[in-house]
């Protein structure tokens, strides 16, 4: 200790020296680095440095007028500084330092004052672990008050005035204390032995053990008078505690925090005189509620009345009410009579007499004190008597006083209370004050604290700071919802046992309240008890009404309706009943919603589970028996609170039933299916069926499972879609198929439409789930790390969480003001992070949904990639974004600003990635080079330039480096670029395999597996295809999304891949069961033969190949363009055989359409070089027609009869139509139809009128005799890309980009009707897309679209009858046969659907 008081002596002398002294000073500073100091203090070197380097610092830099002043405390190595205006203090204790600076009477805490430098500031602020606030005195300051670890030094004997006062209080002590409930404390605090605890306890009564305590009380110091007293605080005995609290040798932390926090000494003398409890020990502040009982309490200055504190058991209500009266304003302005507390219980008659006898002699016993001419009264002999003695003491001797009933269960004990006072009382019964006379409020307490609250309750048990408890605790407060009596009691637990967090948290979650005891002075030994009692007090109907309770779930409002069923009362009787367990505090009320919402708290419900445990599942039979014979005749349809219960939780009822039979009738139920998914959506199917798989049939389960899971996104949409149709396209061994079709067949003998698809047993689906999160495109998505859950954002600004199982929605966050381009999850997975083309980085709390941290100040463009840290041992963010120059950051994100900033790129940096050690970070620029850094010292590592992979093109355009990836093992790294994916290794940086995908695609994406050789890439033509790098093969293609893919990612056990794309939707595969696929690709240009039933398709493959599918075929020539060995060049083929006929050469461009005429002799081909030609195939005789000035994409043959002359009817781009004869080549009509690309045209059945269509947005009819335009239609709002007459002639449908098809009667021009939905769909188009072809019935009633899907109208409505969703999308054009009953197209993946009427 020497070496240390030669040490502030040298700083003293410093202080009174004048500044040519500077050299002693720096001895002091060097004296002070050695480590002797650190030994002496018992503290590490650095933290003593940096506080005598501070104090020395503050003594260099300042003039004093005035000597300075030091004190210590050697214990707990306490100092401060005092020059009468500036005060340092700095405590050293465990593991941290704190240092404060009180200037001019308010507290700065050390990082405020700017005249410290930067170095001194980071050295200190790593100790430094509480923020002191600014506080404004009118007197000196004083330092903050240290922990309970520092005691006064040199104290070896009792001070004789807490002696005396032990003596003088020794009879009241040992009336009431029961010594098992103080040693616990006194032993912890170390002034109590574990041999001196063992001869009390061995005292054969409680009277006798408490003398005992006391008298070895009186042969300890100091500290053991000051434990003592803390032991009484903490176990709620305040009126001893007040006995001893003004001889206390030197107040204790606790002591201070117990009384001086809580008011002035008067307000102590007041609370003290009137029994009100201290401050327990472990105490947190709840202050909205404190306010708002002191809010309540002061209407009772000019007035008597009455405040009610209601809440369940354990809520805290008698804490909240005696801190409420802890202040001296309300005090002295409300109550100058005094405070008095009483505590009630639950009493009988005689009980409660005495407990009035009691407090009418202590009310006579202060008035006697404070005027000794009044005299004591017998005690009076009646309830009666007893209270009008209390009214007479209240009103004359403590007018204007207060009266706190503590625990009042009983009205009739309220009663003996009205008397016209003021009056506070708590209770766990709200309509208790109804009884009683006078004005009435009431404040309801919460059942649970704020998580905050509820850890720092714990962590001042086990004497711990809240962020270093462990897992368990946080785990233990969301158990309880935060409940002040579970917290408190499993609290005390602790401190005795503080290894047992994970027991109590199991015997917690296992409902086993019996062994959650306390060792104290609560009413109840243990929580079972508490939780009983507040049922025992209902009426016997009552309390079998709240049994039934025990079937609703955890976290679950239920609506009166649910009740009614469940009770077969009327709603109104229901309503009163659960009126009445809410102000018993039995059960809560949500008022936010009407009609009202009740639960139960989590613990109420345990306890009755736990309670009837052998009846549950008798209740849940109950509640399914009670449904059925309500909803007989079908479930409820009104999308109510009450019907999302039945449908949310009827199946829960039934597994907790064991009703297993009900169960596999209800979920096996089409109908179900239909009404649950249009209610709440499929992914609550999804999770039903995943939760009771364990007993329903795994075939039939899957069947169901399947359909929700690849089609949920279709059931999201509203209109919603028919599930029969939808279900129709299941494979035909599916029971949700042949439920579809029973269905479909008897729905269709009523007028009802449905389509089967004949072929749809070649395919199969590999997607395992798809969802649609948001509307509009989605630029990332991620697993979590546990697997369970998949983050999604982008541009629709929001970010999305939800299960991977189901795609059930578990948080939806309006994330950014632009388009949100990446979401990344911390490796526990409490922490979200994104980042915006609005500048902005944000991390979000992923269970609440709460923005954690926002950085929006260092990137100055936008940012395009975020990561964390792979690993938990060092958690950082790394971002990148457009910027310039400084475009990668790592933050920590505990600070305001980032860590680190990588500079070496020069063009945007796309994409950002960790090895999966956390060593290095990869960065991928739009410079064309893949960076890697250390990320320790954010210096670059290597550079590796993709673009030199490219030479033929580097000169021409630059390459875009768009991502990389690290392998499992860190050894190498993968990154992609333009149509290429490029494998190198870490340390030599050599390229060890290059991956190229097809010329006409770029890579957006990819991601290597965590556990294996494979990696994904995502396309921009609408594919994911997986490799294997060692191999260098493609192991699959995962095809179904219908627009570029931006994102792929495995899941972190590398069994899942999910990937998104701008089509709105997310799809996840299973990595085991994609494969590379062997079915043929079609491409969208086909023929289709009809022919009395038998159906011939003939259309191009994605090998350039031509493929005819029909059965029991005759021999047809049909004629295609393909583009094998002559792209240019039509052949004419036979059919089945595929010998082919003849070769036409002329046409310099691509073919883009041709036709027979009706005798087959001659073929019609136009192309994109302008021309269209007329051939005599046989003898490959061409006539060239001539005139147009863009590309020919179709023509039209204007004749009825194949005898007659024919004509030719051309369009083109170039906004003109041409008529030709076919014979001579002559040009007949040339006439500019339209400002923009003429997009379709279409000839009357009667030949006399022809429709046509344009990028100008409008429609036109012409008259084949005159050529002049007869009708001109407006009202599109995007280019009309279809048109169609009806067989009648007298309509015509035409269809725009937009989605939208209008019907016009063709006589007079005016329109009909819209066909279209009434808000657009996923697709962002009222049609799924373009509607790009139009079909009438023969009979004209019904018109067939195409789009992003089949859709059948109503002609005379304009009503959707049936919709067919394609799994591709952009439909080019559909087939019908001539009775209408057949339909065939092909979408934009290559699927051939063959459709027919379900008869």
């Amino acid at each position: 200790m020497s070496l240390f008081r030669a040490t502030v002596k040298c700083l003293i002398s410093i202080a009174k020296c004048n500044t040519k002294d500077t050299e002693l000073a720096l001895q002091a500073y060097k004296f002070t680095m050695n480590n002797k100091l650190s030994r002496i203090t018992r503290q590490p070197a650095p933290i003593c440095l940096v506080t005598v380097k501070c104090m020395l610092y503050l003594t260099l830099s300042r003039v004093r007028e005035t000597p300075p002043h030091w004190s210590f405390q050697t214990g707990g190595s306490c100092f401060c500084y005092n020059s009468g205006r500036t005060l340092l203090i700095s405590k050293i204790g465990g593991d941290f330092c704190q240092n404060y600076i009180i200037l001019k009477g308010n507290y700065y805490k050390l990082e405020h004052l700017s005249s410290v430098d930067s170095e001194l500031l980071c050295r200190a602020n790593r100790y430094i672990s509480h923020h002191l606030p600014i506080h404004h005195h009118s007197s000196p300051a004083t330092p903050p008050v240290w922990s309970d670890q520092v005691w006064p030094v040199g104290m070896a004997m009792m001070e004789e005035g807490a002696r005396s006062c032990l003596l003088q209080s020794r009879s009241s002590l040992e009336q009431d204390i029961r010594a098992s409930y103080l040693m616990d404390h006194m032993i912890s605090d170390g002034v109590l032995t574990g041999d001196e605890e063992d001869r009390i306890r061995s005292k054969p009564t409680r009277r006798e053990q408490a003398a005992a305590l006391l008298e070895l009380l009186l042969r300890k110091d100091n500290q053991a008078y000051i434990s003592f007293y803390n032991a009484l605080v903490r176990e709620s005995y305040g009126d001893l505690a007040s006995l001893l609290h003004n001889s206390l040798p030197l107040v204790s932390p606790e002591a201070e925090k117990s009384f001086s926090d809580g008011g002035t000494r008067y307000v102590q003398a007041v609370l003290s005189e009137g029994g009100v409890p201290q401050r327990p020990v472990v105490f947190v502040s709840r202050p909205a509620l404190m306010n708002r009982v002191r809010e309540k309490l002061y209407r009772l200055q000019k007035e008597p009345g009455w405040v009610t504190v209601f809440g369940m058991a354990g809520s805290g209500k008698s804490v909240l009410a005696a801190e409420a009266v802890r202040d001296h304003a309300l005090i002295t302005e409300c109550f100058p009579g005094g405070v008095h507390w009483l505590s009630i219980g639950q009493l009988d008659r005689s009980d409660l007499l005495v407990r009035i006898q009691s407090l009418c002699f202590r009310l006579e016993q202060q008035s006697q004190e404070k005027d000794p001419s009044s005299s004591l009264h017998r005690p009076p002999g009646s309830l009666e008597e007893a209270k009008e003695r209390l009214r007479f003491l209240m009103h004359r001797r403590y007018p204007r006083s207060l009266l706190i009933l503590d625990d009042i269960w009983d009205s009739s004990v309220l009663k003996a209370f009205d008397i016209q006072c003021r009056v506070l009382l708590t209770t766990r019964d709200r309509s208790l004050a109804d009884c009683v006379s006078g004005p009435k409020s009431e404040v309801a307490v919460e059942s649970g604290l704020e998580e905050g609250q509820a850890l720092e309750i714990l962590a001042l048990y086990v004497n711990r700071k809240p962020q270093r408890l462990p897992e368990q605790a946080r785990s233990i407060v969301r158990e309880c919802k935060g409940s002040p009596l579970v917290v408190s009691l499993i609290g005390a637990l602790l401190r005795e046992f503080p290894d047992r967090w994970a027991y109590y948290l199991h015997t917690l979650q296992q409902k086993k309240f019996k062994r959650i005891r306390k060792s104290s002075s609560y009413d109840y030994d243990a929580l079972d008890q508490a939780m009983a009692a507040s049922i025992q007090v209902l009426s016997e109907e009552h309390r079998e009404l709240y049994i039934d309770l025990t079937v609703l779930e955890k976290d679950v409002k239920v609506p009166a309706k649910v009740l009614s069923v469940l009770w077969d009362l009327e709603p109104e009787e229901v309503e009163d009943v659960l009126q009445d367990f809410v102000n018993k505090s039995l059960l809560f009320r949500d008022c936010h919603h009407r009609p009202y919402l009740y639960y139960l708290h989590d613990l109420q419900l345990d306890f009755l589970a736990e309670m009837n445990r052998s009846g549950l599942e008798s209740l849940h039979t109950k509640v399914v028996r009670q449904y059925q014979q309500r909803y007989s005749k079908g479930p409820p349809t009104s999308g109510d609170e009450e019907c999302l219960y039945w449908f949310r939780f009827l199946t829960y009822h039934m597994a907790k039933a064991n009703l297993t039979q009900e169960l596999y009738s209800l979920m096996f139920s089409l109908d179900w299916v239909r009404t649950k998914a249009q209610i709440m959506g499929p992914a609550h199917l999804i999770n039903d069926y995943l939760e009771y798989s364990t007993i329903l049939d795994k075939e039939v389960r899957g069947h169901f499972q399947e359909f929700l899971s690849l089609n949920g996104h279709q059931l999201e949409q509203r209109p919603f879609p028919d599930v029969v149709q939808l279900a129709l396209s299941q494979p035909d061994s599916s029971e949700v198929y042949r439920q579809a079709l029973l269905q479909a067949q008897e729905r269709a003998t009523r007028g009802g439409l449905y389509l089967d698809w004949v072929n749809k047993s070649s395919l199969k689906s590999l997607s395992r789930l798809v969802v649609q999160p948001h509307q509009g495109s989605i630029y990332s998505a991620c697993f979590s790390h546990d697997g369970t859950k998949i983050a999604s954002c982008g541009s629709s600004k929001t970010l999305r969480v939800f299960k991977s199982t189901s795609g059930e929605k578990l948080l939806e966050i309006q994330a950014h003001d632009d388009e949100v381009l990446c979401c990344a999850f911390s490796p526990d997975d409490h922490l979200l992070a994104t980042c915006s083309s609005d500048r902005k980085v944000k991390v979000w709390n992923v269970e609440r949904g709460t923005l954690m941290r926002m950085f929006e100040d260092e990137h100055e463009e936008q940012v395009n990639h975020c990561q964390f840290t792979n690993t938990r041992r060092r958690l950082l963010l790394a971002t990148c974004s457009n910027d310039k120059f400084m475009n990668t950051k790592l933050w920590n994100i505990n600070k305001p600003s980032s860590q680190n900033t990588m500079f070496g790129h020069l063009e945007p940096v796309n994409h950002c990635c960790f090895s999966p050690d956390d060593a290095y970070l990869s960065t991928s620029s739009s410079d064309g080079t893949l960076k890697l850094w250390e990320v320790s010292s954010a210096n670059e590592w290597k550079s590796i330039d993709v673009a030199d992979m490219f030479p033929e093109q580097r000169e021409q355009t630059e390459v875009m480096v768009k991502c990389s990836t690290w392998s499992a093992g860190g050894r190498t790294i993968i990154c992609a670029a333009r149509n290429a994916v490029f494998v190198f290794d870490v340390e030599t940086a050599a390229m060890l395999l290059e991956i190229r995908t097809s010329r006409l695609s770029t890579v957006q994406y990819c991601h290597a597996c965590p556990s294996s050789n494979l990696v994904a890439i995502a396309l921009s033509h609408y594919a994911v295809e997986l490799w294997d790098i060692e191999t260098s093969k493609k192991m699959a293609d995962c095809s179904g999304h219908l627009s570029w893919v931006h994102g792929v990612q495995f899941s972190p056990d590398g069994s899942l891949l999910l990937s998104c794309s701008d089509d709105q939707t997310i799809r996840v595969w299973e990595t085991n069961k994609v494969h590379t696929s062997s079915a043929v690709c079609l491409k969208r240009d086909s023929d289709v033969l009809f022919n009395n039933g038998d159906i011939t398709v003939v259309a191009a493959d994605n090998r350039n190949r031509l493929q005819v599918r029909g059965i029991d075929m005759e021999s047809s020539v049909i004629c295609l363009s393909p583009f094998s060995s002559l792209p240019l060049s039509p052949q004419v083929l036979e059919v089945p055989s595929g010998t082919s006929l003849a070769t036409l050469q002329g046409h310099t461009r691509a073919v883009l359409h041709c036709q027979f005429t009706p005798e087959g002799h001659t073929l019609i081909t136009s192309s994109e070089d302008t021309t269209i030609r007329v051939w005599r195939w046989r003898t490959c005789e061409c006539v060239v027609l001539e005139g147009h000035k863009e590309q020919v994409r179709c023509f039209s043959l204007l004749t009825t009869t194949p005898s007659s002359e024919t004509h030719l009817l051309s369009w083109s781009f170039d906004g003109t139509i041409k008529v030709w004869d076919m014979s001579s080549g002559e040009r007949l009509q040339d006439l500019v139809c339209h400002q923009g690309a003429v997009l379709a045209c279409d000839m009357s059945p009667d030949g006399q009128l022809f429709a046509t269509t344009s990028a100008d947005k409008t429609a036109k009819v012409w008259s084949s005799a005159s050529w002049e335009c007869v009708r001109l239609l407006n009202g599109h709002q995007d280019c009309v890309r279809s048109c169609r007459f009806s067989w009648d002639g007298r309509r015509l449908a035409t269809g725009d980009d937009n989605g939208e098809i209008r019907l016009w009667n063709v006589k007079d021009g005016t329109l009909l009707k819209i066909c279209s939905r009434d808000n657009k769909d996923a697709m962002d188009s009222l049609h799924g897309g373009w509607v790009t072809d139009l079909h009438f019935s023969p009979d004209n009633t019904v018109l067939l679209s195409t789009g992003g899907y089949i859709k059948w109208w109503n002609v005379e409505k304009g009503e959707a009858l049936q919709t067919f969703y394609p799994t591709g999308a952009n439909l080019k054009r559909i087939h019908v046969s001539p009775d209408f009953s057949t339909f065939v197209t092909i979408d934009n993946i290559g699927i051939l659907y063959i459709l027919k009427k379900v008869e």
